[in-house]
This record gives structure tokens, C-alpha cells and sequence, in this order.
């Protein structure tokens, strides 16, 4: 697999990456066996960059990964974040940072994280701050590069300010189109973007085909494309998807995730599952070649994404 640039401190990626989200919480039940296989799979795959963060189980998913990525440490970048609290409130104070950096480092069994990310800004908690101790870190040789997570441009620039960000992470899809106004400003100050959520939260996925599907704790029913106004109009965009995918001899998810990569050379997409067979899928995107008249009838299938938006 070719690898991208992420900003302009050396940080290198596979072109496409692995989201580990939905080994610890958010899609039902997991299998920590299936997952560390997936897991697994996706490297064998040419896969070398790994997201997680403290969220995804406060701490139960950072052990996860790093279990399964032990073996192959020296081969690959991990990711987390911080900034929640257990009742998913924000706390991005300095002495919270430390404490939860420390036991990110303790989860996943590393010397040091090769990515840090903000989860969110905190309105309470000035960004400069923030960044002071996320450099602290990086000083102390615990963290390589410095990410933000779904930040805008007035927090992007002052966290910049006062250490390089390397990458920004924000949710970017055929279904959400919302970050593409910064692109500008990634580019100007040289940063890199990893697009979570690839293929809209699995709507992209060819398994959406009824609201009732979802376990009642799936927290996909407070997204606004389930909502009953919009579902049935969102499905018709995945059929006329689908149908372009197959003209093509790929499947959905490749066209989606495909459709990522054309978009700009520094952006690396993070699938994530936790079936090896739909890692194999997702990860041979890679080889697919989108031509400016595929871009052109997806942005007309879906010129502003998909109905309802991210949320409720």
C-alpha cells in the first residue's frame, strides 16, 4: 500500500488506516478474538496506522490494540485521544491530560504514542493550554507528533501557534461534506487530515437496508441520516451508489473509500471493522481508480451528502 504525508514533521501513513472505535463500543456487541484478527489482517494488509482513543471503552480499547499490535510495534503508528469524561462531558484541564496521556501509555503497552489528539476542544480550557502539555509530552520523548480532533480554523491556528499539528481528525465522507471549508487552512499551515467515519457510519456499507435492524443502545439511531424523514431518501442515494460501484466491477465501501483518497493527496481514511473479511474489502480500495466522470456522478448521486446531516 503507497503511504501519505501528514503533516510536515515527519508523520507517514498507509494511505489508508484502521479505526479501532468499533472493537470496544458504539456497534454492538464485539469479539476481542475477531477484533485483534481483523486487527491483524489490516496490517498484513500494508496498513501501518492505528486509531483509538481513551473513549472507546475508557481504556479497554487502548488494550486491546495494543495487544494486537505487540508483535509488529516497530511497523506501525498508533493514535488516541483525550478530552471526555465518563459521562462523555468535556475536561481537557492540564493535570486531567497528564493522568489520562499517562494511562493511554500503560493501555496500549508502548514507550511512546506516535499520535495525540484532542478529542474535542474544551470550551473551558483554553486551546494554548492545551497544547503547553501536550508538548510536555513530546518533550519528554511520550508522544511524537500532535493531532487535533474536530476542531475548527480559529482553534486549528492557535493550537498551531504554539507547537506544529501535524494532522487534523474530523469526520469526512460521500455523506458529510461539513470539513471540507478547512482544507485551505490545512494547507496553508501544512497539516494533514485523517478522515474518521469513511463510510458515513455505516451507511456506505451495503448492510443498511431497515432502521429496526439496529440494537435499540446502537447509537446510530440519534444520527440524523436514520431518522425516518430521511432514511428511505438516504437508501435511495446508496442504491444509485451501489449501482455506479458495480459499473465499476467494486463494491460500495471501495467506491466510498476511493472517493477519499481522490479528494486531496494528504488524507488518509480510517475504516474500521472488525471482520477480517471486510478489513481485505475495505483495504483494496487502495487499488481503485476513480476518473474525474466517476467524481462528477457521485457529486451528482449525492451533491450534499447524504439527508438529515451527522446528528439528530
Amino acid at each position: 500500500m503507497q503511504t501519505r504525508t501528514l503533516g510536515k514533521q515527519g508523520l507517514t501513513a498507509s494511505a489508508i488506516g484502521y479505526g479501532a472505535m468499533g472493537t470496544a463500543i458504539g456497534y454492538g456487541p464485539s469479539d476481542d478474538t475477531e477484533s485483534i484478527t481483523a486487527i491483524r489482517r489490516a496490517h498484513e494488509l500494508g496498513v501501518t496506522h492505528f486509531d483509538t482513543a481513551e473513549m472507546y471503552g475508557w481504556g479497554t480499547g487502548e488494550k486491546l490494540l495494543g495487544r494486537a499490535l505487540a508483535p509488529i510495534r516497530d511497523e506501525v503508528t498508533i493514535a488516541t485521544k483525550f478530552g471526555f469524561t465518563s459521562t462523555f462531558g468535556q475536561d481537557s484541564r492540564p493535570e486531567h491530560v497528564r493522568e489520562v496521556v499517562e494511562a493511554s501509555l500503560r493501555n496500549l503497552g508502548v514507550d511512546s504514542i506516535d499520535v495525540l489528539y484532542q478529542h474535542m476542544p474544551d470550551p473551558n480550557v483554553p486551546i494554548e493550554d492545551v497544547v503547553a502539555v501536550m508538548k510536555e509530552f513530546v518533550d519528554a520523548g511520550k508522544v511524537k507528533y500532535l493531532g487535533l480532533s474536530n476542531a475548527g480554523e480559529e482553534t486549528i491556528r492557535r493550537a498551531h501557534a504554539v507547537h506544529p499539528i501535524s494532522v487534523l481528525q474530523h469526520e469526512y465522507s460521500v455523506f458529510t461534506h461539513e470539513i471540507e471549508p478547512l482544507f485551505p487552512v490545512l494547507e496553508e499551515l501544512g497539516i494533514g487530515f485523517v478522515a474518521y467515519s469513511p463510510l458515513a457510519r455505516g451507511f456506505l456499507s451495503t448492510a443498511v437496508t431497515s432502521r429496526d435492524h439496529y440494537d435499540a443502545n446502537d447509537f446510530r439511531h440519534r444520527i440524523g441520516w436514520w431518522k425516518p424523514e430521511y432514511f428511505d431518501a438516504n437508501l435511495a442515494i446508496v442504491g444509485e451508489l451501489t449501482e455506479l460501484a458495480a459499473s465499476k466491477g467494486v463494491s460500495l465501501p471501495q467506491l466510498a473509500i476511493a472517493w477519499l483518497l481522490a479528494q486531496k493527496d494528504y488524507i488518509v481514511p480510517i475504516p474500521g471493522s472488525r471482520n477480517a473479511g471486510r478489513v481485505e474489502q475495505n483495504m483494496s480500495a487502495a487499488d481503485v481508480t476513480l476518473t474525474a466522470a466517476d467524481l462528477a456522478r457521485i457529486a451528482e448521486i449525492a451533491p450534499d451528502g447524504g439527508l438529515g446531516g451527522r446528528r439528530s
